[in-house]
This record gives structure tokens, C-alpha cells and sequence, in this order.
């Protein structure tokens, strides 16, 4: 149970209900801090793009997952020849084939953000994700999404036909990025990292990670809120695999719902990510198997479906769509709220 929202009466209720349970946080309880409670609550959110209202009633929208990068830690590399140069026409093929699986959305990125992966130059950046933006931007009617924490790479993007700028470092990475979002009306991600990529592995520490993290999103949310940027354009992304251990995913998994109450979209980002392998290794080692990451990958999308999540980003978009489809008419989606 989640409780959220303004009723009169509500901050002097919820402390004798958390003492009631002595707020262990049974049953997935959330106490929020009293100057959160006048939070103009949506249920179920819209994500407004430049272009478009995407709508979130009826399950989470797949995001599917386009790097045109050689260092990625799941794909990098495919789409480059051996003089390692990318081959855009593969990149597009790639995509085009994201759209004909289902995608909702398509997310490109030109950077590697895996742990300790070497920052990009800008005009590297850009060489790599312009071409590939304008080309499927011509030919597919679905919005794309600039995966970067670089204004100008943004701006080339968005000029490109980006409509959704995804920041890994939460509008903080890049001082010019929170007017450029708020001026381009577009839509945009924010996600939580603890440090950055270079260093986010190091040592990550909370002291209650779910709770840490939802207090950083309702900062950040506020923050873009109070800089002009409209409520409906936020995404809210708690950063699996950012500055957490295998455990603080698991958790942040289990608690998704602390995530989806708070008035914007929420994006979840857990494709063949390592906590996966790290739950499924003995089971799969015990079996004489390889390690496959879309079985475990797709227990998660389910998981995050019936939690309330509203955008997957993911790999897999065939499998994804395919397994929420069914997840659907299966009745779990309309049981979520």
C-alpha cells in the first residue's frame, strides 16, 4: 500500500498509522514527508512529448533500446564494421524492426553509460546518434528519444526529430540542459545515479535505498517543476544498475510502487542487467545451462507491469511486447491500482 496525496486530517494520520506498524514498511507502507502531501497526485499519468500525449491507462509502453555506441555492456559494438565505423543503415534496420515487434518508443543513445565506461566527446556523440535519429525520424511515426546528458547532443537531437530527452544524470550532468528541455517542449527522463559512471560501482551505500531514492525524484520533480518545465513531460526513473549493488536492484524492483505515485510517468531500465544474472546464476549453473538474460529479464518487465510501471526500457521488444500482451489479457494490468 502506498499512501500519497492531501486529505484534511492526513499529517497528523499517517505518523499514527506508521507508529501503528511500528513502520517496518509492512505490506510495501509508505511514509511520505508532510511537505510532499499537497503533491498534485495523477494516478495514471500522461507523457507529453513535443509532439504527442502518450498514454499510460491501459499497461507500461516499451521503450525499446537502440545503442549506436562500440562499448555498450549488452549490444555494444553490432552495429560498427571492422574499420570500426557504425554502419547506419544496420541501425536503422534495427529500429525499424523495434517498430514492426511494437515499440511504443525508441530510445538512442551515442554514449555508453555502463559502469566505468570513458565519457564520449560531444561531436563524437552527435557523428554517431544524428544520422541514424533523422533516418528512422522519416520513415516511423512512433516518438524518439535521445538517450544523453549533453545539451548540445540534445539539441542536435531534438532538431533532428527527437521528442524525449532521457538524462541518466537527472538534468544535473549538464547546466544547460533543464532550460533546454523546458524551452524545446519535449518530454524528459529523469533518473536518479549515485556519482557517475566512472565511479558508481565503487562502493554504493543508502541508508534505506527505495525511501533514498524516492526523496531524490521528488527533489528532482520539484526542482524541474519550479524551473518551468510541465508536470506532464516528467519521467521518473529510479536508475536500476546506477550506483547500486545487485541487492539495492532487487529492491528497488520490490518497490516500485514508491515510484509511481508521485505525479509523473515512471521508467523503469532493468534489461540483462547484472542483478539478473547474479539471482539466476546457480540455477542456471546447477542445470548445465548458459546464462540466458531474457528469461530473467522478462520476470522482471512482469513484475514491474502488475507494480504500476509506465514505460519499460528494454532490449528484447519482440519478447516484451509479446509477454505483456498476454499479461494483459490475462486480466493483471486492470488489477494493478
Amino acid at each position: 500500500m502506498v499512501v500519497a496525496g492531501y486529505a484534511p486530517g492526513l499529517t497528523t494520520a499517517l505518523p499514527r498509522l506508521a507508529r501503528s506498524v511500528r513502520f517496518g514498511r509492512p505490506f510495501g507502507l509508505f511514509v511520505v514527508e508532510p511537505s510532499h502531501y499537497r503533491t498534485n497526485i495523477i494516478m495514471t499519468p500522461i507523457w507529453q512529448t513535443s509532439k504527442r500525449t502518450i498514454t499510460l491507462s491501459d499497461g507500461p509502453r516499451v521503450m525499446g533500446i537502440l545503442n549506436v555506441t562500440p562499448d555498450s555492456f549488452s549490444d555494444g559494438g553490432r552495429l560498427f564494421g571492422a574499420d570500426s565505423s557504425l554502419c547506419i543503415d544496420a541501425a536503422v534496420a534495427v529500429g525499424l524492426q523495434m517498430v514492426a515487434d511494437g515499440a511504443d518508443i525508441i530510445d538512442i543513445g551515442g554514449e555508453s553509460t555502463r559502469p566505468y565506461s570513458d565519457p564520449v566527446d560531444t561531436s563524437m556523440e552527435i557523428a554517431r546518434v544524428i544520422p541514424v535519429i533523422e533516418r528512422l525520424a522519416s520513415c516511423t511515426s512512433i516518438p524518439i528519444s535521445i538517450d544523453t546528458s549533453k545539451s548540445r547532443v540534445a539539441a542536435a537531437a531534438i532538431d533532428a526529430g527527437a521528442e524525449i530527452v532521457n538524462d541518466v544524470t537527472g538534468l544535473e550532468g549538464d547546466p544547460a540542459m533543464t532550460s533546454l528541455v523546458r524551452d524545446r517542449g519535449v518530454g524528459v527522463c529523469v533518473m536518479h545515479m549515485q556519482g557517475t559512471p566512472q565511479t558508481m560501482q565503487d562502493d554504493p551505500r543508502y541508508e534505506d535505498v527505495v525511501a533514498d531514492i524516492r526523496s531524490y525524484l521528488i527533489a528532482r520533480r520539484d526542482a524541474c517543476l519550479a524551473a518551468g518545465i510541465e508536470q506532464s513531460r516528467l519521467c521518473l526513473d529510479p536508475g536500476i544498475g546506477f550506483g547500486k549493488t545487485h541487492d539495492h536492484n532487487i529492491e528497488l524492483v520490490r518497490g516500485i510502487a514508491a515510484f509511481t505515485d508521485l505525479g509523473c510517468a515512471c521508467l523503469i531500465g532493468h534489461s540483462r542487467k547484472g542483478f539478473i544474472r547474479k539471482r539466476l546464476q546457480g540455477i542456471v549453473d546447477a542445470a548445465g545451462r548458459e546464462y540466458d538474460p531474457l528469461a530473467g529479464t522478462l520476470g522482471v518487465s512482469l513484475a514491474a507491469a502488475a507494480a504500476g510501471a509506465h514505460v519499460l526500457r528494454v532490449h528484447d521488444v519482440a519478447e516484451t511486447v509479446q509477454a505483456l500482451t498476454l499479461f494483459n489479457a490475462c486480466g493483471a494490468i486492470s488489477h494493478r491500482r
